[in-house]
């Protein structure tokens, strides 16, 4: 266990971004799966620029790797795209 006033600290500090990080990250995967749930073209294309926005979001603060961030990017993309 932590014994240093710094240490103390970083642990409190570790503990509040891992919440602050997981909550983000949640938010994200269900945008993601509302967006693939979706039927209608339209809503979807409205939608879709606000979930890439999450998932860029995600890889700018290294929280997912950007090739993944880009793999969920152009698999959504396809997706509204093939809605009819």
């Amino acid at each position: 266990m932590a014994n240093h006033k710094s240490a103390k600290k970083r642990m409190r500090q570790d503990a509040k971004k891992r919440l602050h990080n997981r909550f983000y990250k949640k938010t994200a995967r269900t945008a993601i799966a509302s967006l693939r749930a979706l039927e209608d073209k339209k809503d979807a294309e409205k939608f879709l620029p606000k979930v890439v926005s999450m998932v860029d979001r995600l890889a700018k603060k290294n929280q997912i790797h950007k090739n993944k961030a880009a793999n969920l990017k152009g698999k959504l993309a396809k997706y509204v795209n093939s809605l009819g």
